[in-house]
């Protein structure tokens, strides 16, 4: 099992106040349940292959993690882990920045979040790094999904404007992380349409009805081979992803609703997300 989902920051040094206060709000997080030191990442990632690790270039969001950072604590098991930078790509000098990650760092992906990074995906300013990810083939992770901090505009988090960019860009490969949530069925059309986008799974088990809604979803428009397993460590453990994917079902138990079938659970379970990305694996 491979995690294609995981942060690595320090509350204080990368995680910032604003940040921790909306996560307190949200869902009652802690300073010390969001601080993911590299000793608590490689603990908690013991029982998975690999792992994607995700920078976070998000100051707007008040999360701000360097990309030399992610990149030197890769480079400590190269294996294993699979680093991704982030920038904020209508920023100045951001299609530079990604280039030195990608040449410099050994970084093999990009980590976007429109709604913490308050940009426009559609916004042509960006599309500078788009193409220079499309020509060197640097899969995106995008967070194309709701969010906490009051500051985010969910007007940029809509799985639909990724539509455009995949028409401008139709070899760029992009993940929409969280399946789009709360707007699965729009992210399962717009990854449908596009052979290059695909969606992980990460933090949808902890609302049990929309996991499953999401999942049938899928199956009905017929892109549940598109789906990636992904824990979003630290706000769930990849064994607690996993455990909520095994017992999606329980929620119909005796009701004629349908059920996620056992191929499909196993098949997120199972699938290797890094040559599905055009990473090694």
């Amino acid at each position: 099992m491979i995690d294609c989902h995981t942060h690595l920051w320090r509350v204080g040094e990368h995680v910032g106040p604003q940040f921790l206060e909306a996560a307190r709000r949200a869902w009652g997080a802690t300073p010390e349940a969001v601080d993911v030191s590299p000793e608590r990442h490689t603990a908690a990632m013991a029982g998975v292959d690999a792992a994607i690790v995700l920078g976070f270039h998000a100051p707007y969001a008040d999360v701000v993690v360097p990309n030399d950072y992610v990149a030197d604590y890769c480079a400590r098991n190269p294996t294993r882990w699979c680093g991704f930078a982030s920038v904020n790509p209508v920023a100045p000098g951001a299609r530079e920045e990604l280039e030195r990650c990608h040449q410099d760092l050994s970084l093999s992906g990009l980590k976007l979040g429109p709604v913490y990074q308050n940009y426009d995906p559609t916004d042509e300013r960006g599309f500078p790094v788009y193409e220079y990810c499309q020509r060197h083939r640097i899969p995106i992770l995008i967070h194309q999904a709701t969010t906490f901090p009051p500051q985010a505009p969910l007007r940029y988090a809509l799985p639909i404007l990724l539509d455009e960019v995949a028409i401008r860009f139709p070899d760029l490969v992009m993940v929409l992380a969280h399946l789009g949530h709360p707007w699965e069925a729009e992210c399962a059309v717009t990854i449908r349409k596009h052979p290059n986008l695909y969606a992980d799974i990460s933090g949808l088990h902890g609302r049990p009805w929309r996991f499953y809604q999401a999942l049938i979803t899928c199956v009905e428009y017929g892109v549940a081979d598109k789906l990636l397993f992904g824990s979003d460590f630290p706000f769930f453990t990849p064994e607690a992803t996993a455990e909520g994917l095994r017992r999606v079902n329980q929620i119909v138990e005796g009701t004629p609703m349908p059920k996620v079938p056992a191929v499909v659970i196993d098949g997120i379970l199972e699938r290797n997300p890094l040559p599905v990305l055009g990473l090694s694996g």
